[in-house]
C-alpha cells in the first residue's frame, strides 16, 4: 500500500500529495462524492469508520523509501481526518510522521482538528469546510452528524491565534447569500478561501452571478481566495 499520493484532475488544485486515513466518514454530508468514487455502498461507508489497515505504519515506510520531504500533505478526500465520535489518533500520528520528514498539513475538516494544534505551525493549514446555512437552526440538515458550523468557526478563529495557517472550503454552495456573508465576517483570522459550485445535484442558484459576486467581494476585502475550476467555467460563459 501507498497511502501518500499526488492528486490528479481536480483534486490537483490542493496540494503535492494527499492521504486519506479512514475507511468512511460518519458525518452524512448528502452531497459527499466519497462513496461513489470508491465504489461503496453509501449506509457502510458512513457506519464503517476505522482508520486503513496499518495506516500509519505504511505512511512512515513510503516516507522513508520515497523520502518524501517539503511536500504540502492535504487530509483527506475520500474522509474526514477527524470523524466526530471517532477516536482520531491515526490522524495525529500521520501528522507527526509528515512533520518528522519535513512535510507541512493541509487539513480539511468538518469535526474538531484541535487536539492536534500542537503539532501544527505556521507552515501548516487547518481548514474547515462551509456549505452555507439557511439558519443554524437547520444545520443538520447539510451534514447532521458533523461538528456545528458556529463550532468549527470557532476552531479556525483557535488556529488563527495560535499561529497556524487557516482556510475555509466554501464547497460545494448549498446557500450563496450565508457563504458570502460568512466570508466576509471571518476575513481577520482566515488566511485563504476557496470556493466551489455544488455538482451532481440540482440547485436554484445562478452559478455565474454567485461566482461574480463572490470574486467582488474577495477583491474588495483584499482577501486571498480561488474560484474552483467548476464555478469559474460557470463564470466565464457568455
Amino acid at each position: 500500500m501507498k497511502p501518500i499520493y499526488k492528486p490528479k484532475g481536480a483534486a490537483a488544485e490542493y496540494g503535492d500529495y494527499a492521504v486519506n486515513i479512514y475507511t468512511g466518514c460518519p458525518h452524512r454530508c448528502y452531497y459527499c462524492f466519497a462513496p461513489q468514487v470508491l465504489h461503496r455502498d453509501r449506509e457502510a461507508f458512513h457506519s464503517c469508520v476505522e482508520p486503513r489497515k496499518d495506516i500509519v505504519r505504511e505512511v512512515r515506510r513510503q516516507l522513508e523509501r520515497e523520502q518524501i520531504t517539503g511536500k504540502l500533505v492535504h487530509l483527506c478526500f475520500t474522509c474526514d481526518p477527524y470523524p466526530t465520535g471517532y477516536d482520531t489518533t491515526a490522524t495525529r500520528e500521520v501528522i507527526k510522521a509528515l512533520k518528522e520528514y519535513g512535510n507541512h498539513v493541509q487539513i480539511l475538516t468538518k469535526g474538531d482538528g484541535s487536539r492536534d494544534f500542537d503539532l501544527l505551525d505556521g507552515g501548516d493549514w487547518y481548514g474547515i469546510t462551509y456549505t452555507g446555512y439557511k439558519s443554524m437552526l437547520f444545520a443538520p440538515q447539510n451534514d447532521p452528524f458533523a461538528e456545528a458550523p458556529e463550532q468549527r468557526i470557532m476552531l479556525i478563529n483557535q488556529a488563527h491565534d495560535l499561529g497556524i495557517k487557516t482556510w475555509i472550503s466554501f464547497e460545494p454552495v448549498l446557500f450563496a447569500d450565508d457563504v458570502l456573508y460568512m466570508a466576509q465576517a471571518t476575513r481577520d483570522y482566515v488566511d485563504k478561501i476557496k470556493i466551489g459550485k455544488l455538482n451532481y445535484h440540482p440547485s436554484n442558484i445562478n452559478w455565474a452571478q454567485f461566482g461574480r459576486e463572490a470574486e467582488a467581494l474577495c477583491k474588495s476585502l483584499g482577501l486571498d481566495y480561488y474560484i474552483k475550476d467548476s464555478l469559474r467555467a460557470e463564470m466565464e460563459k457568455g
